[in-house]
């Protein structure tokens, strides 16, 4: 008992560096199982986590960062990281499904939900995310992804410790509900939102994209108990932050590098901002690339 906490703690320490300066969330009592709606399913297997994967493959992410996104959580989901912070759980077992997500319409899962109990399960995760086809789709719905996350949880025939959705995405929301009601929504059926939003591209005026996008997912995306963000700024580190982020959820932990109350204040950054920012460069017609 005593190593394993020491492996938690270590894990939290040492992984972590990479997000320091732009990491959210606000540590909260994590609900217990019979807290979270559906978990009483009858012969439902228990895990640590249930944890959906949520994944942009919009036109705004080119193919080379398609490819860093998906190798990324290859590696993650194989990682020795990954694997020692299953170890660690209560149960040492966790609930995955993996699906992509651009507009308001285009949900696809690629892997359906899978209990990863150690490495073989996990090497034949990855191996589904690997070999699926690779593809991009039109504009970018943050609101839509949550919508379809959300009912996955149900009757998945897991019950969780916790539940979390990974969303992760170069863009603001700029089709379908406004995210923050989205997010709300999903707050209240006791699941956690994190975010990893990609910045490898500086905003230009041939984009809609803004510069802060970190911000945004703070103050607008994410929520629930321990939401944070973690931020990928360089190619480089794509792969890396993949892996802390997965390690955390697994891991039940909140970085502690800055704590930030999600949604606690005003935003910082207009959660509208996509939509308006597409307003002004489209209107309501045009074609559609984003």
């Amino acid at each position: 008992m005593r190593r394993r906490a020491w492996l938690i703690g270590a894990l939290a320490v040492g992984l972590f560096g990479l997000a320091a300066g732009s990491l959210g969330g606000l540590a909260a009592p994590k609900p217990t199982p019979v807290d979270l709606p559906g978990a009483r399913q009858p012969g439902a297997i228990p895990v640590d986590v249930e944890l959906v994967i949520a994944v942009d493959i919009s036109y705004s992410m080119d193919p080379d960062e398609l490819t860093l996104q998906r190798d990324g959580y290859v590696e993650a989901i194989t990682s020795r990281e990954f694997l020692d912070a299953l170890r660690g759980g209560m149960h040492g077992r966790v609930a995955v499904t993996y699906f992509e997500w651009a507009g308001v319409a285009e949900q696809r899962i690629i892997v359906p939900w899978r209990l990863i109990d150690g490495p073989a399960a996990a090497e034949a995760m990855a191996a589904e995310i690997a070999q699926a086809p690779q593809r991009r789709a039109f504009r970018t719905s943050i609101s839509g992804a949550l919508r379809f996350a959300a009912p996955l949880f149900e009757g998945n025939g897991y019950d969780g410790i916790r539940r979390v959705i990974d969303v992760s995405g170069d863009g603001t929301n700029n089709q379908g509900p406004l995210v923050t009601v989205m997010r709300d929504e999903v707050m209240a059926k006791g699941i956690t939102i994190n975010g990893l939003p990609i910045m490898l591209k500086r905003p230009n005026p041939t984009t809609i994209d803004i510069e802060n996008l970190d911000i945004y997912y703070e103050d607008c995306v994410i929520g629930g108990p321990g939401a944070f963000v973690v931020p990928v700024r360089e190619r480089a580190k794509f792969r890396e932050a993949i892996r802390t982020k997965l390690v955390l959820e697994i891991a039940g932990r909140t970085p502690e590098a800055r704590v930030v109350p999600a949604a606690a204040q005003a935003p910082r950054i207009s959660c509208t901002i996509g939509e308006r920012m597409w307003q002004e460069r489209w209107g309501s017609g045009g074609i559609d690339w984003r």
